[in-house]
This record gives structure tokens, C-alpha cells and sequence, in this order.
């Protein structure tokens, strides 16, 4: 079992732009996480080391598909991490959208300073759940 004190938490983050992929990484990287980015959802869904992640940030709005449906895609393969989503487009439904994709945290864009508490939340969440 890994000793999570002394390891530092994995968080893939998608997003399509890579301004906003960038800046993610570096405030990330900056509170200690290990980062993991990509710019489509194949790639994500496709990566082997999904069950070492520790939380994923996805962003909603996506060519080929959102990030419901990758939260739900996700969900299909049984990977648990926490899943973050990110918006800039507000709807009204996106909460009961948002649970019923498997995704337990929403942040709206460009107001994202919260996203490393978020992030934390998640993770500890998940870790006191199991």
C-alpha cells in the first residue's frame, strides 16, 4: 500500500484550450500535485495508469463530446477518483446533470481559485470513504 503522506496526489486535468491546460498544471504543480494533462478526451479515456489517479478535473464544454460524458465514461470503467468539473457555460440543470455523469465537485470559470481546496476535498473525501 502507498503512503500517501510521503507520495504526491495524481490529478489528470482536460482541457481543450491550452492557455487554460497550462495555467491549471502550474497552479497545481505549485500546491504539490502531480499532473497529468491532456487536450482531448480519447487520450484520457484511453490511458492505462487511471487507477493511480487521484482526482481528475475535466472541463465541460469539449469537441467530439463534454465533460459529462467523459465523467460517465469514467464512471463506466470503475475508475472512483474524485471527478471536478469546470465551466464557463452556466445551465441551469448542470448540477443534476453534473451528479447523474458521477462528477462530485462543479467550478465555474474564470473563478477557479478554489480549485485547489476543491481538489484536497475530493481527495480526502475519497480516501476517508474507502
Amino acid at each position: 500500500m502507498t503512503d500517501r503522506t510521503t507520495t504526491k496526489h495524481k490529478i489528470c486535468v482536460l482541457d481543450d484550450d491550452p492557455d487554460v491546460l497550462q495555467s491549471l498544471r502550474f497552479l497545481l504543480e505549485t500546491h504539490g500535485f502531480e499532473v497529468r494533462t491532456f487536450s482531448a478526451a480519447a487520450p484520457l479515456l484511453t490511458s492505462i495508469d487511471l487507477d493511480g489517479v487521484d482526482c481528475l478535473v475535466i472541463d465541460y464544454k469539449l469537441p467530439c463530446m463534454n465533460g459529462l460524458d467523459v465523467a460517465a465514461r469514467l464512471r463506466q470503467r470503475n475508475v472512483v477518483a474524485p471527478i471536478i468539473l469546470i465551466t464557463g457555460y452556466p445551465d441551469q440543470h448542470i448540477a443534476e446533470k453534473a451528479a447523474a455523469a458521477g462528477i462530485d465537485y462543479i467550478l465555474f470559470k474564470p473563478h477557479l481559485e478554489s480549485l485547489v481546496t476543491r481538489v484536497r476535498e475530493a481527495i480526502s473525501r475519497q480516501y476517508l470513504s474507502h
